[in-house]
């Protein structure tokens, strides 16, 4: 038996009706063409899906069968519809995120939070992007945003800016180096430095300072929480390096002190990674925006 959604919408209309006639005007096609179709149907199940001479019209057992289908299936697919609806007109659609900063954490869930409201029905998720190789993956379409601070030319991929930022060096205020109005590559050699537990060549304490400088850390320890970094820093465990965002109340906290990195300061710049594609959609233009002015509003904080 060969099924059309068509029949299953003219089994619901005459049921609805009563009638073929106004089940007619509902589907906007003509009584006979509605009749031909149902005798079609009927000659295909071998059973009649009405009783005839009733007023109105009642189904079939057999009729009623296919009205207990057609119930399950058409708000499926009705709802389908509106889905395609709303991701053609730019206000559905899947956001996967992958992050190539651990600290960018601390700014991103303000923002999703923002968007969320923004976006109701945007599918948001996010991924670390320090575990698998963040960039591949987008070109994968496996994630549709990547976080990053390295951009690269890549076939097919945008690199938005979003903010400039400076990582700054963080050390417990009873710390000798707090004394200094900043820090050098040296100061870092009999130091416990503390980090994310990321490769080297994604810190930029290591990537725009230390191994330029030849210069290892005394001991390297590493702690997945931001919070908990800032307490082994403010109890004199050890120094790190974090970007000034995360740091923004530093000038309350008598407990610690930031000082620049080198006498000019390091200023590094994050980036949005979409597919080219991508870039315009409302939804992610909308992500971009707020990945701009949010993060800025902690740093004038500090």
């Amino acid at each position: 038996m060969y099924l059309e959604l068509r029949h299953l919408r003219s089994i619901r209309a005459i049921h609805d009706a009563g009638g073929l006639a106004k089940a007619a005007d509902v589907l906007n096609i003509t009584q006979s063409a509605l009749s031909h179709q149902i005798k079609g149907l009927e000659d295909q199940a071998g059973l009649d899906l009405f009783v005839r001479r009733t007023k109105p019209l009642k189904l079939s057992p057999a009729g009623l069968k296919m009205l207990k289908l057609a119930e399950r299936v058409l708000p499926e697919f009705d709802a389908l519809e509106q889905d395609f609806r709303a991701i053609l007109s730019g206000k559905a659609g899947r956001l996967h995120i992958a992050i190539e900063c651990h600290a960018c954490f601390d700014w991103l869930f303000p923002v999703l939070e923002l968007f969320r409201r923004a976006w109701p029905d945007v599918d948001v998720d996010i991924r670390p992007g320090l575990a698998f190789e963040a960039l591949p993956a987008l070109q994968r379409e496996e994630v549709d945003l990547v976080i990053s601070s390295d951009p690269e030319k890549l076939p097919g991929v945008d690199f938005t800016p979003l903010f400039d930022y400076e990582p700054v060096f963080i050390a417990a205020s009873g710390h000798p180096l707090a004394d200094k109005a900043f820090i050098e590559a040296e100061d870092f050699r009999d130091q416990t430095l503390i980090t994310y537990p990321v490769d080297k060549t994604r810190l930029d304490v290591f990537t725009q300072l230390l191994t330029a400088a030849k210069v290892e850390p005394a001991t390297i320890r590493q702690v997945e929480l931001t919070a908990v970094i800032m307490l082994l820093v403010a109890s004199n465990r050890g120094v790190s390096v974090l970007p000034d965002w995360v740091v923004r109340d530093s000038r309350y906290n008598h407990d610690y002190v930031t000082r620049p990195l080198t006498k000019g300061g390091i200023t590094r710049r994050l980036f949005a990674a979409t597919r080219t594609e991508d870039t315009a959609l409302p939804y992610m233009a909308h992500l971009i925006r707020l990945g701009r002015t949010e993060p800025p509003k902690l740093q004038r904080r500090s």
